[in-house]
């Protein structure tokens, strides 16, 4: 899968999402006579315009009235149109969701709703006009799609196969300019979700923007030996139990990772499909029941820790938990106090390059800063010292042997503080 995303993240195209968007409406234009757009003023942000200018007498200008316009697209919709609504997510379907249940989705109308500027990286506008609650309000409505798209080119796939969808459909796009990391050859099919690295010891679920963020935290926790499978589940609603399932049960444990309230979005969805079937822990990162503000979407992004360093802590999170959860339970042979105490100097690890570890506390107090070069002369593919020498010197098989299957100092420590405190 990996050969079908760019290259190197560092150096993806960015692009508006929205504007796959107003691309897509052409294609879906000329692909069927019966595509028709509405706007509520909205027509140059939302990109609705590139659909006007190609076919402007299938394009309606409904003014600043988003209830009256979601009455007429479904009664549009009923006469046998397709029609395409398109204002800012907080206004459709947020100022509009009595229409679109009762009008749309109550009637199973052919609509769909295009939601621009959702999420937190809309920036200077404000919380006012933050969409970060869309996807909550409309997965809850019985016969409605719900998809958010990861870059330009999904968002231009996503607005042309809906067009042949039958039934309502509710998508998603930011205003700000997004890395593009998928291409022409990237697979993409309503309902199902895409694994774009393989990975057992995590599995990051992300969608939207969000997908980059968590290939970039794949990359860095590769880094610390931490092998981390990245799925971008597009699809929110119906969402992928299957591939969601495969990877639960695979890596043991989720992180999520969305633009969007943490409540009633992704990891909700998620954390339902889930846990119907296999317990495990799900850490979801997200906005965290707060309202945004303005300030630029980088400004944004970091001050509610959307980026890949927090998906990354996340990561270590729910490795801890797995670990503490299932793998770890307490140690029968040797007690947590016993673990704690020092021993004496003949059995001391002497560390490469100078230095000893005196308790299993030290070493866990020491992995938070330990030179790298140090650390992977211990803990390599052909060994892990740790693990021998609380082995031999504590006598504890099950948390020597926990130990050896990891190579990050991070994942490490989680597991040793995990295990003391036990």
């Amino acid at each position: 899968m990996e050969s079908y995303l760019v290259k190197d993240l560092s150096k993806a195209e960015k692009k508006r999402t929205r504007d796959g968007y107003g691309d897509g409406l052409v294609v879906a234009g000329k692909d069927d006579k019966n595509v028709v757009v509405l706007s509520a003023d909205l027509t140059e942000s939302t990109r609705a315009i590139t659909f006007q200018q190609a076919f402007p007498e299938r394009f309606v200008q409904c003014g600043v009235a988003e209830q009256n316009m979601m009455g007429i697209a479904a009664g549009l919709a009923l006469s046998g149109k397709i029609p395409f609504v398109s204002s800012y997510a907080v206004f459709c379907p947020g100022r509009n969701w009595d229409q679109l249940r009762v009008s749309v989705c109550y009637n199973n109308a052919n609509v769909k709703v295009a939601g621009a500027h959702a999420g937190i990286s809309v920036g200077p506008d404000g919380a006012t006009h933050q969409a970060l609650e869309d996807i909550a309000i409309t997965r809850a409505l019985p016969r409605m799609t719900v998809i958010v798209p990861c870059d330009y080119a999904e968002a231009k796939k996503v607005t042309v196969a809906v067009a042949k969808l039958k039934g309502p459909v509710y998508f998603r796009f930011g205003r700000a300019d997004y890395p593009v990391i998928t291409t022409e050859k990237t697979p993409f099919a309503i309902g199902r979700a895409e694994v774009y690295k393989d990975g057992k010891d995590v599995a990051i679920v992300a969608c939207g923007s969000m997908v980059y963020e968590a290939l970039k935290a794949a990359e860095i926790l590769e880094k610390e030996g931490v092998s981390a499978m990245v799925i971008n589940n597009h699809t929110i609603k119906p969402i992928d139990s299957k591939t969601l399932i495969s990877a639960a049960q695979k890596t043991g444990c989720i992180v999520t990772a969305e633009e969007h309230q943490i409540f009633g979005g992704l990891g909700s969805a998620v954390a339902e499909a889930v846990s119907e079937k296999i317990g495990v822990p799900i850490i979801r990162v997200g906005v965290k029941d707060v309202f945004g503000e303005s300030g630029t979407p980088d400004e944004l992004m970091d001050k509610y820790g959307l980026r890949a360093k927090d998906i990354v802590s996340a990561a270590r999170k729910s490795i801890s938990q797995k670990l503490t959860c299932g793998e770890m339970y307490y140690p029968e042979e040797v007690h947590a106090r016993a673990l704690k105490t020092e021993v004496t100097p003949e059995y001391f690890f002497k560390l490469q390059g100078g230095g000893t570890i005196r308790s299993i506390v030290q070493l866990k107090e020491e992995l938070a800063h330990m030179d790298d070069k140090v650390f992977f002369h211990h803990v390599n593919d052909v060994k892990n010292d740790f693990s021998t020498w609380i082995k031999d010197v504590y006598g504890d098989k099950k948390l020597s042997q926990l130990l050896s299957k990891h190579k990050s100092k991070h994942v490490m420590r989680d597991i040793l503080s995990a295990w003391l405190k036990k």
